[in-house]
């Protein structure tokens, strides 16, 4: 069947199809209602010139533009951790989204309400347990994936002209990755969280200058307090997601633009 037409808002010249069966009619039907009110044909023709001019942006090697013979490299599984490190970011996003029904911050200046909290999703919470071990491991699998991306973007030359950039791009968000991870491992409030928050507050002091600002700023004093924990959900949970995303969109954005970079 076909629908081209000169036309777009030929309504009429839809309907004198004669070998349209029941479903395909309902369908016209409800498309033309719509169209005379909101003209989702049109919407739908620009989603239709943007998907082939995106498809035709799909990131190609130089081995698959230029048609060369030797394309083991493409499959080699070090090209994947890109892509791993994405969907593991993306199952920590959603068990955490899911773990922030039952975690409680220390808002009422008790930080032992975090802690409290936590053992009841470990304990008490059918499949808290699985759902804290799962948000657990897949930000632990994250960070590994990014660190072996970045060393196998170094070893094989793909920081190089024109990548540089994303090279750069990528730096930031090993960075961010580290970040998150420090400040998801301070929000259960253990013995771990507690040593390991004194060290960050003792690191950031020994920056000059503004080393005691910044130790303010994140950690609300020079020693750990309810505060401390409160800044660090507010980061891990309203900050570094919408950062992160965004910059890892910008970074795919660029090698969709580039392509994949074999060996040099």
């Amino acid at each position: 069947m076909s629908l081209e037409r000169k036309d777009p808002h030929d309504h009429k010249g839809w309907m004198r199809e004669r070998d349209l069966t029941p479903l395909e009619r309902g369908y016209l039907t409800a498309l033309l209602w719509l169209d005379r009110r909101l003209r989702v044909v049109d919407y739908l023709e620009l989603l239709e010139g943007l998907y082939y001019k995106v498809n035709m942006q799909m990131p190609k090697s130089h081995t698959e533009q230029y048609d060369l013979d030797n394309k083991f490299w493409y499959w080699y599984p070090l090209y994947a951790l890109g892509s791993f490190s994405v969907i593991a970011y993306v199952v920590a996003a959603v068990s955490g989204a899911l773990l922030g029904f039952y975690y409680s911050p220390a808002t009422t200046g008790d930080p032992s309400a975090a802690y409290n909290s936590v053992t009841f999703v470990m304990t008490e919470l059918r499949f808290g347990f699985f759902l804290r071990s799962l948000h657990r491991w897949s930000a632990q699998v994250m960070v590994a994936a990014v660190f072996l991306h970045m060393l196998r973007v170094y070893f094989t030359g793909a920081y190089k002209e024109p990548r540089e950039l994303n090279w750069i791009i990528g730096i930031v968000l090993i960075s961010l990755v580290l970040l998150f991870g420090y400040s998801g491992y301070l929000l259960p409030w253990d013995q771990l969280a507690f040593w390991a928050g004194q060290i960050g507050v003792e690191l950031f002091l020994s920056v000059p200058v503004a080393g005691e600002w910044i130790a303010q700023l994140l950690f609300g004093g020079f020693s750990l307090s309810g505060a401390t924990l409160q800044r660090m959900y507010i980061l891990h949970v309203f900050v570094f997601p919408f950062v992160t995303t965004t910059v890892i969109a910008v970074h795919i954005g660029i090698v969709w633009m580039q392509g994949i970079a074999e060996p040099h």
